[in-house]
């Protein structure tokens, strides 16, 4: 009996909530938002109000639950204004790792964003000769500043380093084998390994040596009449320490040349400077390993570069040209966007200081401690005394990270905000920052909520404390 009659509460109550007709009606500040959307967030209110009312256990749970055209209103007026937003948005990255590839790897640089907005904004010459006003190539805005910053023959950009290893390995070594050190069949985020780009691209897999020694006779007595390529693979998201060995890349290269055979290196991250005065280790730059002969080098555009994402190749003229030929080069292209800001970023590099300065990524790699730890007391001096005790807000040291797969044993010394109480844990303090706009992502560790300030740029030390603060209101 009680059964029964809880079905008809149940059945009653689902009869007296409002028509969307009806709630469509007493909406209003929403004819900004399409109207399919409006009704989406009205439909979807109540599907939540049915489903709450279906899972009512008792005639005391529905009588709880609060099914009011005024309340089921502000349950609206809260969904639409969620939609007002973009979903993809920016956030204060406060992890402390530079190169964060959830958080969409390398800021770009101002004059990098100029450019966008004016090449995505207007037509542009992407594919036209001004001098001849016939069809010309795209790739020519990026080629010279290429050639001349790594001082190889000849480049071609795709649209990521992965790409760029796939067009390189169907274009120079299909059906045919391809050398590489056992030690660097590596893997990186998203599943890429080096093994399975070769087997897509049709080339065969050789591998060599060991895990952690591999010497030059091992890729010698591997080459036989099958051999198409040898290569080597920049170890950019790990390093096998103890006792190990690889034969230098001059070494290689000298080999190749004896065999008619010829050598690329994927180096990953593709430094064009060298950060060694700035405290960090040696990280091979594309210049260098041009200059030691490598006949193809890939590299990433959104790495220690510090622009968008790309897929960069340099080397000799010849083997560029067979992969910009591939008809697979066209399904792998970048678009008017990325090469406008590929292009702002690159010029930068002309003067290395300018760069230094100028590109966000690199601007954080190199930043003192001393200047981290000034921006970071900006933020807690924004913050009210009582704000801080309640949060248990203050200021310690920390170690930030490059990420991105590049520099994997570095940690930069750095200056973080930590936080979090009995009375308000990490955990609830991190999900509040990060239900805020601007969303804020910190890192949890050891029962507190550190939001380190390397990632933290000058600009929005007041969005920060505004965002603290609103955490103690």
């Amino acid at each position: 009996m009680a059964e029964r009659e809880l079905r008809a509460r149940r059945q009653a109550s689902l009869r007296g909530l409002p028509s969307v007709d009806e709630l469509l009606r007493a909406l209003d500040g929403a004819r900004d938002l399409p109207r399919p959307r409006v009704v989406e967030a009205v439909r979807g209110v109540l599907a939540d109000c049915r489903r709450r009312i279906l899972a009512a256990t008792s005639a005391e749970d529905l009588a709880a639950l609060t099914l009011s055209a005024e309340v089921l209103l502000g349950e609206i007026h809260a969904r639409i204004q969620a939609a007002r937003g973009f979903h993809l948005d920016r956030v204060i990255n406060a992890t402390g790792v530079v190169l964060h590839t959830n958080l969409g790897r390398a800021c770009l640089a101002p004059e990098a964003l100029e450019r966008l907005a004016l090449v995505g904004g207007r037509y542009s010459n992407l594919e036209l000769d001004l001098a001849t006003k016939e069809r010309g190539s795209r790739y020519v805005h990026v080629d010279a500043l290429l050639v001349r910053l790594t001082g190889a023959e000849a480049s071609l950009v795709v649209n990521n380093n992965a790409a760029a290893v796939l067009l390189a390995l169907e274009s120079l070594a299909r059906g045919r084998e391809v050398v590489v050190s056992r030690g660097e069949l590596i893997e990186i985020g998203g599943a890429f390994r080096i093994p399975e780009i070769l087997a897509r691209s049709g080339a065969r897999l050789r591998e060599v040596g060991t895990t952690n020694r591999t010497h030059l006779r091992d890729y010698a007595e591997a080459i036989g009449p099958e051999t198409a390529l040898l290569l080597k693979v920049h170890p950019s998201n790990y390093r096998v320490l103890g006792f190990t060995a690889t034969p230098a890349t001059r070494e290689l290269v000298e080999l190749g040349r004896e065999r008619g055979l010829p050598v690329m290196e994927d180096l990953g991250s593709g430094s064009l400077l060298d950060l060694r005065p700035f405290g960090l280790p040696h990280e091979p730059t594309v210049q260098e390993t041009v200059a030691a002969g490598v006949d193809l080098i890939t590299f990433s555009g959104d790495k220690l570069l510090g622009g968008p994402q790309a897929g960069l190749m340099v080397g000799r003229r010849e083997l560029v040209e067979r992969l910009r030929r591939n008809p697979l080069n066209r399904a792998l292209r970048i678009d008017k966007l990325t090469l406008a800001a590929l292009e702002a970023t690159l010029r930068l590099y002309e003067e290395p200081e300018r760069a230094r300065q100028r590109i966000p990524t690199l601007r954080m790699l190199t930043e003192p401690e001393a200047e981290v730890r000034r921006r970071a007391r900006r933020v807690l001096r924004r913050v009210p005394p009582a704000t801080r005790a309640a949060l248990g807000l203050g200021l310690v040291r920390d170690r930030s990270q490059v990420g991105g797969g590049a520099l994997p044993l570095v940690e930069l010394p750095t200056a973080a905000l930590a936080l979090g109480t009995a009375a308000h844990p990490a955990q609830e303090l991190d999900a509040r920052l990060r239900a805020q706009r601007p969303p804020v992502i910190g890192r949890i560790a050891a029962d507190r909520l550190l939001l380190d300030c390397r990632t933290v740029a000058a600009d929005e030390v007041e969005l920060l404390a505004d965002a603290l603060r609103r955490l103690g209101g």
